[in-house]
């Protein structure tokens, strides 16, 4: 592969579209091989704007916005790091020649609940829990009736955990029901999805180049209010259940077609496996490789995009723990305490401009085998504070 400099007339060009921590860690890696990076979300100052070459403020839900930023400036490849993204600006993008990663119509199931579901279930025929879409409240009511409590409500359209929540009897369906509207994207239908009786559950992190697929050891997490808060890697789980989730993600992978990096979410009972949803981009949990991997997932996704073989090693097991801010401030200040950064641990902070209750500003690293790891992350993200 020929590589060249960025800000030249034939630089390789890539426009995230969603500027966040995530994608910052895409952008380093971009940089890192000559890629020319364009950096856009809809705030100023958003983690990858302060890596990338340029940087644009815009409504990415605007398709006429979208699609004339993308016209001027002629990205080799598209890549969506978010959801509230206007699909229709991706496919006319793709229709006018632009690469988007993976593909619109990948993006298009993945970032709206209803469409992936129905894709794994019913075209696919990959397990999943039941499930029922709604869009009244008392359509809800009766969802949860059918299914039964406790039961998951999620908008079909959201991210980060926002406007999901659990119903653990009739007395929590108007909070849930006021809960959804919170979603960042669209609350006008509902996911209702039975409690699937699982173990634990897992990110399988799959990557396609177009000539081969990889995946990544199988990693832990735990959310809370359907965040991720802990994650840790590998997840000690049976060789047959290893192989099954495997081969569900290949499955599903395969099935969206493109190149880069996949979060492959899934429920394990015993060596059952129940594909639950799918992101096509790296993952929250996945921020863990940055500290197990010889190739993170952000340098896995980027080889992905541009075709590159996508060999790593995995160096062994560690957790990672997010730090959410406390308070606000529009000039937030993270504290960490010196003993965060040793030999097997160390810390990043995100830089975002701004902070509030609940906003992720940095994550805590361990490496160490994954139950020593977990505890060592659990104690650590404890030594951290915001003002």
């Amino acid at each position: 592969m020929q590589f060249t400099a960025p800000l030249k007339h034939n630089s390789v060009r890539i426009m995230l579209l969603g500027s966040g921590e995530l994608g910052k860690e895409v952008a380093v890696e971009a940089q890192r091989l000559g890629v020319e990076v364009v950096a856009v979300d809809r705030y100023e100052g958003a983690p990858a704007h302060q890596v990338a070459h340029r940087s644009h403020v815009v409504n990415m839900q605007d398709t006429e916005a979208v699609l004339e930023l993308i016209r001027r400036e002629k990205p080799d490849y598209i890549l969506p790091e978010i959801e509230a993204i206007s699909i229709e600006a991706l496919f006319r993008a793709e229709e006018e020649g632009f690469h988007v990663i993976p593909n619109a119509d990948a993006v298009n199931k993945t970032m709206n609940r209803k469409n992936i579901r129905q894709f794994a279930a019913e075209e696919l025929g990959l397990r999943t829990g039941p499930y029922r879409f709604v869009k009244t409240r008392a359509e809800m009511a009766e969802a949860a009736e059918a299914l039964g409590y406790p039961c998951v409500v999620k908008p079909v359209m959201s991210s980060s955990g926002h406007g999901q929540s659990i119903m653990k009897s009739p007395d929590d369906l108007d909070a849930s029901w006021e809960m959804a509207k919170e979603a960042r994207g669209d609350a006008s239908e509902l996911i209702v999805e039975a409690f699937v009786d699982f173990d634990y559950e897992i990110t399988m992190l799959t990557a396609r180049n177009g000539n081969e697929t990889v995946f990544c050891e199988p990693i832990g997490h735990i959310q809370r209010d359907g965040d991720y808060v802990f994650s840790w890697q590998p997840m000690q789980m049976s060789d047959l259940a290893k192989a099954r989730s495997q081969e569900i993600a290949k499955a599903i992978t395969d099935g969206l077609g493109g190149r880069g990096i996949f979060g492959v979410e899934l429920f394990i009972k015993g060596d059952e496996v129940y594909f639950s949803e799918v992101s096509p981009r790296p993952h929250d949990t996945g921020m863990v490789t940055l500290i197990t991997q010889s190739q993170s997932e952000f340098a896995l996704h980027l080889r992905a995009v541009l075709g590159l073989p996508l060999g790593f090693t995995f160096y062994g097991g560690g957790a990672s723990a997010a730090y959410k801010a406390k308070g606000h401030s529009s000039a937030p200040i993270v504290e960490v305490d010196e003993s965060l950064f040793t030999d097997n641990s160390f810390v990043r902070v995100f830089g975002k401009p701004d902070s509030h209750p609940g906003r992720r500003l940095a994550v805590a690293l361990v490496f160490d085998e994954p139950d020593a790891a977990l505890e060592k992350a659990r104690a650590l993200i404890e030594k951290i504070g915001d003002r």
